[in-house]
This record gives C-alpha cells, sequence and structure tokens, in this order.
C-alpha cells in the first residue's frame, strides 16, 4: 500500500467517480489510476467500488468505512510536506484561498498587505467562484481556505467558523432623492424603487427579500448580479437603487455613488472561513485566520 493508491481512490470519490477528471487532477492517466485502485483493492483484500462494466457507480460498503481512514492518513502527510516545505523555506510557502468577488476584491486586499509584512517571502493563490465552488474548492484540496458568506456551514467535511459580520446598504447615483433624505430608509421606501442587487446564491440575498416579506412588500428587482462592482456601474448610470454589502462600497474609489445606511433594515450576516476538517493549520495559515477575524477591527481603525 502506498500514498499515490489512498490518492487515487480518495481524488475519485472527490470527483464524482469520474476517472477522467481525477486522472487529470492527480496529473496521471487514466489506465494508470484505475491500476492504483485495483492495486489497492487487492492488497486490502476488499472491493472499494461498485462497478457497472468498466465504470464506477458507487462506493461499497467497504469503501465507504476505508476512505475515511484513507483521507487522514492523506491529510496527514499533505501536513508533514507543508510543514516541512515551511521550515525548509524559512516561513515561505504557498497561501491558497478561494473566495467569492466581493470577499476577494474588497476584504482580501486589506487582510493579504498586512499578512505580506509578517510574512514577505509567501506566493498566493486566489481563486474566485460562487458559494458552492468556494466550498468544492476547499473540499477538493485545491485551495487550504474558502471565504464566503453562504454554502460553507453546508459541507460536512469543513472545519467553517465566524470571520466577521457585515450589513447590506443602498446605494444610488448623487442626484438621487436618497442622497438628500434626511429621514431613515424603509423598507416601504425601497418597495416603490427599482432595485439592483446580488443573485440568490450571494451576498445574503434570501435576507434581502425575507426583510420585504416581513413587510408584505415585493421588491422590485430591475436587474441581478454576482459582482458588487457590476451592481455599482449600474447603479451609477440610473438603472436603479443598489442594495449591496457595505464592505464593497470604497468611498476614495466609488465617486460615483452615494451610500445610505440600511442598519435594521436587513438582517446582518457573518462571513465565514472554512478548511478541510482533519488538515492541520501552520502557523502562518492560522496568521491568515486570525487576520481575517480582525478585518472588521483594522476597518474601524
Amino acid at each position: 500500500m502506498n500514498f499515490q493508491q489512498l490518492r487515487s481512490f480518495r481524488e475519485t470519490v472527490r470527483r464524482g467517480l469520474n476517472l477522467t477528471a481525477a486522472a487529470e487532477v492527480l496529473h496521471t492517466s487514466q489506465p494508470a489510476l484505475s491500476k492504483q485502485i485495483r492495486e489497492l483493492e487487492d492488497e486490502l483484500g476488499v472491493q472499494l467500488f461498485i462497478r457497472h462494466g468498466k465504470r464506477y457507480t458507487a462506493l461499497t460498503e467497504a469503501g465507504e468505512r476505508i476512505l475515511e481512514h484513507a483521507s487522514r492518513v492523506v491529510d496527514e502527510a499533505d501536513a508533514l510536506r507543508k510543514a516541512s516545505a515551511e521550515y525548509g523555506k524559512g516561513h515561505a510557502g504557498t497561501l491558497s484561498i478561494a473566495a467569492t468577488h466581493t470577499q476577494a476584491r474588497y476584504v482580501l486586499p486589506a487582510v493579504l498587505a498586512r499578512f505580506r509584512e509578517e510574512f514577505p517571502g509567501m506566493q498566493y493563490k486566489l481563486l474566485q467562484g460562487n458559494p458552492e465552488q468556494v466550498a468544492e474548492s476547499v473540499v477538493h484540496g485545491d485551495a487550504t481556505f474558502g471565504l464566503a458568506t453562504e454554502t460553507l456551514d453546508d459541507h460536512p467535511s469543513l472545519d467553517t467558523r465566524p470571520a466577521y459580520a457585515w450589513r447590506h446598504c443602498v446605494i444610488v447615483p448623487p442626484g438621487h432623492a436618497f442622497a438628500s433624505r434626511t429621514e431613515p430608509l424603509t423598507i416601504e421606501a425601497l418597495a416603490d424603487e427599482p432595485l439592483i442587487t446580488y443573485t440568490a446564491q450571494f451576498a445574503g440575498r434570501r435576507g434581502i427579500d425575507a426583510a420585504f416579506a416581513a413587510h408584505e412588500r415585493t421588491p422590485n428587482v430591475v436587474l441581478e448580479a454576482i459582482d458588487s462592482d457590476v451592481i455599482k456601474a449600474y447603479v451609477e448610470l440610473g438603472f436603479g437603487v443598489g442594495v449591496i454589502a457595505d464592505v464593497a462600497v470604497d468611498p476614495l474609489r466609488d465617486t460615483g455613488i452615494v451610500r445610505i445606511a440600511a442598519d435594521g433594515l436587513f438582517p446582518e450576516k457573518t462571513a465565514r472561513i472554512a478548511s478541510r476538517i482533519g488538515m492541520p493549520l501552520l502557523p502562518f495559515e492560522r496568521r491568515f485566520v486570525q487576520l481575517v477575524r480582525e478585518f472588521r477591527q483594522q476597518q474601524a481603525g
């Protein structure tokens, strides 16, 4: 039995029993991958997969049990390699992060700027996607950390913890009536406006819809997007009133919009950071988590 056999087994499961996809990730051929799995089955004396012809259709009962142990062994081996690489390079290495657009554009730059001061020799790998893609990147080992508001909690193989709290805000062009409004905004006032906000999978959209429903109103959403910058662009053009994450407004750059607080209108949200359960974190990775959780304090300072 060797680590390559165990990795072949685990990656095949992770890729939905797709041998071609697993072989691509492991930089090998499909026949070589199949051979590794057959040799592992021969050595263990059990069948790991239910087969239909040459296709794998499901894990056997033994395969499900062995997968747990195989994953732990491979994770520990990866942790050993990471630790030796870090100390061999003098606290240099690669920090890999998967994040949604808002996190990657408006949170991570400030966090990584502080991180780089402490670890100047580091390299970085940044993957962007929707919350489900962020979670899958961490589950499959493509990234060490995932940063998003939704979905991460839904994966039992991820160790997910709160990162920081945030709220939605309203944005309008400078000439909009809301820009000079003196009284606080209300859901009723927003319900009379064309709205531009996130799609259902992103940045607390469900909380926005729930807030309108609680007031027995339906938001007039004229444009949905996954990207805060896209929403801001269409607000500047006068397409409607935007509702976005407050962290996505940069007062120095966003001179074409006016930010209006929406405290109390929509529920507070919590961005979360996740890593794989059973994967020990190196000192620089633990420091990164700490800096993410200090993001709000840094903003306030």
